[in-house]
């Protein structure tokens, strides 16, 4: 039996953070599983360069970022688990199926952690049109992963379904990776994303048709692999208008249609969980990022999808909630601390798209008693 202060459940950008900061403040023997290959989750994705404030790595690429915190942990003595996928709570146990043996086999090993962080992330949401299921069809999230960290092209002319920020970024990727964007679809009547990251595909020319969705994809070519799509005009309310149909040559469409929490394993805990309507189902959980089960904290996506920079503040707070709980750092030290990251927080959370997510966010930030 493994014990550990800490288990982080999850090694992207909140998991990492959790853990740093935790090891920061003085906690030791901490342990970070992952189910995928590389570490670091949606930084080594983001070949761009963020923005906004200094204290937020203005100007640096995430895939930077991401190997820079890889740096940091390993510095810090932080055992990252790769290919390694925690599957269940039993009691006070909890299960992980650990893949890396030398020989390929599969180990299930069973750790009674003090302390617990789950930053399992999010998971991309689909559409469903005539020819969904077609080979060729997929989120844009996977296409992101094939080009930025495989180096592999999901295709050669691309029909991309959604403007938000994600959808937009991912089209330009695209055609750095030499592909082409066919056109970027919108079901609401204006762009969802950032102006500038919508002038970066059109001034590339790619037309963008908003109170448009895809009605049938074609599977005609090679192993039925989508060949043709088709999209249509949409009326004020939403429905389609007969006689607008466009249909374009593309074997490949990526859907950036928002992201749901993965909330397995919470739920899997005795852990109180709401549905928002933002998000769907989430974990109720403090200020400290801690749920309503003692030990056990909350951070990124899990809680709700944001972007990166919020998911790496809320693993910071629940870091230094840990380290609280296990004694090294004071409560006067812990609230000065995350004081310091709920101001950064606010600032990130600041201005249209912000206010929405913050604004949603409280459905779930009860406040409740922590024995």
């Amino acid at each position: 039996m493994l014990t550990r202060e800490l288990l982080v459940i999850g090694a992207g950008p909140a998991g990492l953070a959790a853990a740093i900061e935790a090891a920061k403040n003085g906690v030791k023997d901490i342990l970070v599983c992952d189910l995928n290959m590389k570490a670091g989750g949606q930084l080594f994705k983001q070949i761009h360069k963020f923005f906004g404030s200094k204290e937020h790595n203005a100007g640096v690429r995430g895939i930077d970022q991401g190997v820079q915190m890889l740096k940091e942990a390993e510095e810090l003595g932080i055992e990252i688990w790769l290919n390694s996928a925690v599957v269940g709570f039993f009691g006070d146990k909890i299960a992980c199926i650990e893949q890396g043996q030398p020989d390929g086999t599969k180990k299930i090993v069973y750790m009674q952690p003090k302390t617990i962080v789950i930053a399992t992330g999010a998971q991309e949401n689909v559409v469903r049109f005539k020819g969904w299921t077609t080979p060729g069809v997929m989120g844009a999230g996977a296409a992101q992963t094939m080009i930025n960290v495989n180096r592999v092209q999901p295709g050669k002319n691309i029909v991309m379904l959604g403007t938000g920020n994600v959808g937009l970024i991912v089209s330009y990727q695209l055609m750095q990776a030499g592909c082409n964007v066919v056109c970027i679809v919108e079901a609401a009547p204006g762009i969802g994303g950032y102006g500038v990251h919508a002038s970066k595909v059109s001034r590339a020319g790619v037309p963008i048709y908003c109170s448009h969705t895809i009605k049938e994809v074609k599977g005609d070519g090679p192993d039925g692999r989508v060949s043709e799509v088709t999209i249509i005009g949409l009326d004020e309310k939403w429905q389609p208008i007969e006689g607008t149909e466009k249909t374009f040559e593309a074997d490949t469409v990526t859907l950036a249609a928002g992201l749901k929490p993965v909330s397995d394993l919470v739920k899997l805990q005795d852990i109180e969980i709401v549905f928002n309507n933002a998000f769907g189902w989430v974990p109720v959980h403090n200020d400290k990022m801690q749920t309503t089960a003692k030990g056990i904290y909350v951070a990124g996506d899990t809680t709700g999808s944001e972007e990166a920079n919020t998911a790496m503040e809320e693993g910071k707070l629940a870091g230094v909630s840990v380290a609280e709980e296990l004694g090294y750092i004071t409560m006067d030290e812990a609230k000065d601390q995350r004081d310091q990251i709920w101001d950064r927080l606010r600032g990130l959370r600041t201005g249209p798209f912000g206010e929405k997510r913050a604004i949603a966010k409280v459905v779930q930030m009860g406040k409740f008693p922590v024995d």
